[in-house]
């Protein structure tokens, strides 16, 4: 039977260095249910907005593909036609967020209003708060 690997998101400095190590936190496998989504999901957050080593990025990339891959089977999201930017735009409708809102979740207050404007595209980083913010797969803003 398996289990949550703890209880609540572990801390940065739990999360191993070393790639081998990593794969012993939590192998690269197919997502089978909740309890796998439940439990990258707290190593991804843990994770999130540090810096990490070559070996941290590659193990992230690949949890966040398998999760991405879990949740667009169990929960389908429909795309819109015109791209990431309106995917966004419709977002941040939704959850009545304006420019500077978006900036400020992005870490940036001016970064919101450029990007709605098309003058800068979305970087992996702003990608994985977005995600983590509307809890949707990184397939709306790719």
């Amino acid at each position: 039977m398996k289990t949550k690997i703890k209880t609540g998101t572990p801390s940065f400095s739990d999360i191993p260095t070393k790639y081998g190590d990593l794969i012993g936190l939590f192998p690269l496998r197919p997502l089978k249910d909740d309890i796998d989504a439940n439990n990258v999901t707290e190593i991804v957050d843990a994770m999130a907005g540090h810096d990490l080593n070559e070996d941290q990025e590659d193990y992230l990339d690949v949890l966040s593909t398998l999760l991405a891959e879990f949740e667009d089977k169990k929960y389908p999201v429909k795309l819109s036609r015109s791209g990431p930017l309106a995917n966004l735009k419709h977002l941040l409708d939704e959850h009545e967020m304006s420019a500077s809102d978006l900036g400020r979740l992005l870490g940036n207050r001016a970064l919101g209003s450029k990007i709605l404007r098309g003058e800068r595209e979305l970087s992996l980083a702003n990608i994985r708060v977005l995600m983590k913010h509307f809890a949707v797969t990184s397939s709306l803003f790719i």
